[in-house]
């Protein structure tokens, strides 16, 4: 007969055999040392239309970014806030989204006004007006006179007829550049249906995006909602191109681009699927890029 005291331990083993080990959690994150737990990290803030007519500004917004998501030029909310600079505004300070009401026209009550001065009745009238002077008649005055009017002046030439009014600039031309295709892919979406704003066109993710055209990296991260991954870039002519639901950004705020160069990556970041959100504006109207793109066969 086997001593009770092996069974027992044999129970033991085999109850722990079968027991499923406990997880292990690194509560350190969670609780700071000495007090409660610590809260969860703030999600950033992203820039929705304003309902209000301002705009408070938070950590990684841009003036193009506000102005963009506002359907406004970025050159008219420098001018209403009394911006000295588009790319210099500071968190916490509160923008104005429409104009500055009474423009530039100052009323003040006439309690503020001078009285008049009351001239005496005594005084002798002002004369504003040159006087005659009555001559008696002499040979010499005469020749005076004559040779103080003034010779008549010869007439003036017919102007010139002005040139024909040149017609108006292409989208391109007026841009400076031949604009580029943004990335390869199957057009879905064109401006004002589907497309909304834009153009919508639809890849493989990780195809690459290219500027449509040489400028500026204004804005350049994910804080607009609706957009995911966003890249704005400014060309010649204040015309802007928006690159939007990108898997990768490769590019940041301040760089200069140019034609073709890889800006992102194409993926579905804020999206149904994978395709590029693709934009024309200027003076914060949206245009449509088909205008501006040359023809696909």
């Amino acid at each position: 007969m086997r001593a009770p005291w092996l069974v027992a331990g044999a129970l033991v083993l085999a109850g722990c055999a079968a027991s499923v080990p406990a997880p292990v959690i690194d509560r350190s994150a969670a609780r700071s040392p000495g007090g409660p737990p610590a809260a969860p990290a703030a999600a950033t803030p992203q820039i929705a239309a304003s309902t209000t007519g301002f705009h408070t500004v938070q950590r990684g917004d841009t003036l193009y970014a506000i102005a963009f998501a506002n359907g406004l030029d970025y050159r008219e909310l420098a001018i209403w806030n009394r911006l000295e600079s588009p790319d210099r505004i500071l968190v916490g300070q509160v923008l104005r989204l429409t104009p500055p009401e009474g423009g530039k026209i100052e009323i003040r009550p006439l309690d503020d006004e001078p009285p008049p001065k009351a001239r005496p009745l005594a005084d002798p009238p002002e004369v504003r007006e040159p006087q005659a002077l009555l001559l008696p008649y002499s040979d010499a005055q005469w020749a005076q006179l004559n040779a103080a009017k003034p010779v008549a002046a010869a007439p003036a030439p017919a102007p010139a007829t002005p040139p024909a009014t040149p017609p108006a600039a292409t989208p391109a031309a007026a841009a400076g550049d031949t604009w580029l295709w943004p990335a390869e892919g199957t057009l879905i979406g064109r401006f004002g249906a589907a497309g909304g704003k834009g153009i919508q066109i639809a890849g493989q993710r990780n195809t690459p995006v290219v500027a449509v055209a040489p400028g500026k990296v204004v804005y350049s991260g994910a804080g607009l909602r609706g957009y995911g991954r966003l890249v704005i870039v400014k060309h010649a002519d204040d015309y802007l191109s928006a690159y939007a639901h990108n898997e990768t950004i490769l590019v940041k705020e301040g760089d200069t681009v140019t034609a073709g160069q890889r800006i992102a990556l194409m993926g579905d970041s804020d999206a149904d699927r994978v395709k590029l959100h693709f934009e024309i504006r200027r003076y914060g109207k949206p245009l449509d890029p088909l205008n501006f793109l040359p023809e696909r066969s």
